[in-house]
């Protein structure tokens, strides 16, 4: 017990606070997991409960047309994300959790589709995780186009800790690359090996809700949720063990210890770990000149702490944070929006536009 006191400490930043204000853009939403802009200035949101909505920046239209989505615990419709040459070729991503399969349960799944007179046409199930499970734990997930036109989503591990992220002949805990059409590029890590799931690129991973890419490096940044302490920033690299649960600065919600190793020759150190857990969501690198303070940084969502965190980032190293939005609620999602500003979404509330300070 005395390893597991030690790391229910703080980590060595400290938190401080940055006043910014807010104005809702989109309101009555319940869950906006996911959103993106379309290049005509709509928003598309997703709501976990299965909706997708159209905000033209007076009112909302539901989309028509969505999979049938698998509701239980933390699993629904979670990310969309718009090809890279989405103005030519129409295509969006949506990661759902789905029944999809022979087992009951769910499991996550990756669609690409188009949109057409608000409703979604041209669906194609690009890849579905199994085996299905009616676990309500652990879907993930995150979808990121690299500079490359390679595809990332992550899926969690489904509440099978000692089973899935180790594994790479199992689905969940992993960082998965395919194409743009769903085919495994063959340079994968795993492609040519007897069993593996062959789009998996990274493995050992938790529960990873927040990804993007690093608008300097191009390389996919992600976060994920310890358990009891041990939210981690990692950097995806090719092939590599991300080590949950072998390794880990978490504890389990009991108190108990999961392991007594945080490092492991053959496994990654995350880039930075929460303790305590902030349970984060959504995460965007701040490119915009619309905040001088932010830009160059990391934005994450806290859920449990209900407010966005500014992530001051040297390097890889992360030296400074700051809570933005205390107490404006579970914040599931943050994007930067074409026009430059970051929106929130904010269970309960809806979308909203973080207002830089004066």
């Amino acid at each position: 017990m005395i390893a597991c006191a030690q790391r229910e400490k703080e980590n060595d930043v400290p938190l401080t606070t940055a006043n910014y204000d807010h104005e809702i853009v989109v309101d009555g939403l319940n869950i906006p997991w996911g959103m993106t802009f379309l290049p005509n200035g709509d928003l598309l949101v997703t709501e976990k409960t299965g909706e997708l909505i159209r905000f033209d920046g007076q009112k909302k239209a539901m989309i028509t047309g969505v999979p049938q989505v698998y509701v239980r615990g933390q699993g629904g419709l979670l990310d969309i994300a718009l090809h890279p040459d989405y103005k030519n070729n129409g295509w969006l991503y949506l990661t759902y959790a789905s029944d999809d399969g022979e087992e009951k349960g769910g499991h996550t799944a990756l669609m690409r589709a188009k949109l057409e007179n608000n409703t979604l046409v041209e669906k194609e199930v690009l890849y579905k995780a199994s085996p299905n499970t009616t676990k309500g734990q652990h879907f993930g997930s995150r979808i990121v186009f690299d500079n490359k036109g390679y595809l990332y989503f992550s899926i969690g591990e489904r509440g099978a800790r000692d089973v899935n992220p180790q594994d790479i002949t199992r689905d969940g805990g992993k960082i998965y690359r395919l194409n743009d059409d769903g085919s495994i590029p063959k340079d994968n890590p795993f492609y040519d090996q007897a069993d593996a799931k062959k789009a998996i690129y990274s493995y050992g991973h938790r529960n990873p809700q927040g990804m993007d890419k690093h608008p300097e490096s191009g390389k996919i940044w992600l976060h994920e949720h310890g358990p009891r302490g041990g939210d981690e920033i990692n950097i995806v690299e090719k092939g590599e063990n991300y080590g949950w649960p072998v390794i880990t600065y978490g504890i389990n919600y009991s108190g108990t210890e999961i392991t007594d190793q945080t490092s492991k020759p053959g496994m990654q150190q995350p880039i930075y770990y929460w303790i305590p857990s902030i349970a984060p969501s959504g995460m965007t690198f701040v490119t915009s000149s619309k905040y001088p303070q932010l830009q160059g940084n990391l934005l994450v969502g806290s859920l449990k702490f209900e407010y966005l965190e500014h992530v001051v980032l040297k390097g890889q190293q992360v030296t400074k944070r700051e809570k933005l939005l205390e107490g404006i609620g579970r914040v599931r999602s943050v994007i930067q929006g074409p026009d430059g500003f970051v929106y929130v979404g904010v269970e309960g509330t809806g979308i909203v536009k973080l207002i830089p300070k004066k």
